[in-house]
């Protein structure tokens, strides 16, 4: 899941020379992150009669924390320091990422269709370069503000579901807000990870995250015990769970680290808009869902914007 990916602190790491079969591959690894991530969207609206939110989060979290601490264990002295020196730092900003995101954007899926959920994701590139504007006091053009409002004018749409009234009148799917709360707070997660530099491996800082996320998670999960009677799981809700946890959070994750030590962070991160493309295609062949008119109209403005920011960023930079 989009929310789910540690987002790159280190934008120029690449090979050195690499062959195009490695390139192929690494393409590869990073689309099948992305298909993954993707599934995770599916199973989290699958679940939501069975499941709350935040025990999701919790466990998926958890779950995949326990399965990539291993893979770090050479890296244990330096994940040790960095705690000792920026612990509180560590926590604020995988609390926000990974557990805050998350959880949002499952509550979100309670009462919104996964299809718009996606939509709404494809936004976060978009927000990230806002918060950066002024957290990280990087340039935005006039070309970048333009697609930006474009792109947010998409996001319009599909809330008042094509029809204007719909604003006037506040009538909003309160699911689809919690997920653009949840797209936010991806952002500023890769906004604060950014300024923050943490240096060490890429993976380990990644476990070093998704603990901070347990210890986030666990308080909203055990209010959530406290106040949910959906407590009990069928066993395709056991099969959602582990499919968000496993392929769907610790592989994935994996993958995706893989990748951007090929391709680099830029490369790997575009990959991020076929998410949305699969996410639609699963959400229509598992749950049964519908592309309404709405959210054609509003993928094409956030297209619009998106290709404004990208390609004419591009011939500046060139």
């Amino acid at each position: 899941m989009a929310m789910h990916l540690l987002a790159v602190h280190r934008d120029g790491v690449r090979a050195e020379q690499t062959t195009s079969n490695s390139l192929s591959i690494a393409y590869s690894v990073g689309v099948l992150c992305w298909l993954l991530s993707a599934g995770v969207y599916i199973a989290a609206k699958w679940v939501s009669p069975e499941m709350p939110p935040w025990a999701l989060c919790f466990w998926r979290v958890l779950i995949a924390w326990a399965i990539l601490m291993p893979m770090v264990r050479r890296h244990f002295g330096d994940m040790v320091a960095l705690l000792k020196k920026r612990a509180l730092e560590i926590i604020v900003v995988g609390g926000i990422g990974l557990a805050i995101c998350q959880g949002m954007i499952f509550v979100g899926l309670e009462h919104a269709d996964a299809t718009t959920a996606g939509i709404i994701i494809a936004l976060i590139p978009i927000i990230t370069m806002i918060l950066a504007r002024f957290v990280l006091a990087e340039p935005m053009g006039r070309w970048q503000v333009v697609g930006s409002v474009l792109a947010f004018l998409g996001i319009l749409v599909i809330i008042v579901k094509g029809n204007p009234a719909a604003l006037m009148r506040l009538e909003f799917n309160p699911g689809e807000l919690w997920i653009i709360a949840g797209a936010f707070c991806f952002s500023l997660y890769t906004v604060l990870l950014r300024r923050a530099k943490f240096d060490i491996d890429r993976l380990a800082l990644l476990v070093l995250l998704l603990g901070a996320a347990v210890l986030t998670a666990l308080p909203l999960y055990l209010i959530e015990i406290a106040s949910d009677d959906r407590t009990t799981l069928t066993g395709s809700g056991f099969v959602a769970l582990a499919y968000v946890a496993i392929p769907g959070g610790a592989l994935m994750y994996y993958l995706f680290n893989r990748s951007i030590e090929t391709l680099g962070a830029s490369r790997a991160g575009v990959l991020l808009y076929i998410q949305t493309i699969f996410i639609a295609i699963l959400a229509y062949l598992i749950l049964g869902e519908q592309l309404q008119f709405y959210h054609l109209e509003g993928a094409a403005l956030i297209v619009a914007g998106l290709l404004l920011i990208i390609l004419l960023k591009s011939k500046a930079s060139t």
